[in-house]
């Protein structure tokens, strides 16, 4: 087993530091049933209120569940032990609302006007166009 240096932990001290400083924190978290959003209030004073259907795995809890929310690792993460998941508050603040796949799909899902218009006028025009074969 190899020994970190001295060197190697006053470096990974002060990276740790600098992120304490500067990168965004909870200091609360709590789920307000009558909104149904997730309010986080963040070390710098700011609160940022998050509809629970956004999050992965919110959509089916109940508000039980939902409002058993811990703050992990010094306030960068959020933690419900009942439904086993877990966000980072950066992710959060970024609109990481899930994986990748489940990312993905909430993408797909989008509904606007704009997205509707051009669904129709797509469809008089025979609907998407089908992939062709590579030669």
């Amino acid at each position: 087993m190899v020994q970190p240096t001295d060197e190697k932990i006053d470096a990974a001290m002060a990276r740790g530091e600098s992120a304490h400083s500067t990168e965004p924190r909870a200091v609360a978290a709590k789920y307000d049933r009558n909104s149904h959003r997730f309010v986080i209030t963040l070390a710098s004073g700011a609160e940022v209120a998050i509809p629970a259907d956004l999050l992965q795995g919110m959509k089916d809890a109940s508000a039980a569940d939902r409002s058993k929310v811990r703050l992990q690792g010094a306030g960068y993460g959020l933690n419900w032990p009942s439904l086993d998941l877990d966000f980072s508050v950066p992710g959060l603040l970024a609109e990481v609302f899930g994986t990748r796949t489940y990312m993905a799909k909430r993408a797909g899902q989008a509904r606007s006007q704009a997205k509707a218009a051009a669904a129709r006028r797509n469809g008089r025009k025979g609907g998407r166009p089908r992939k062709s074969k590579a030669a």
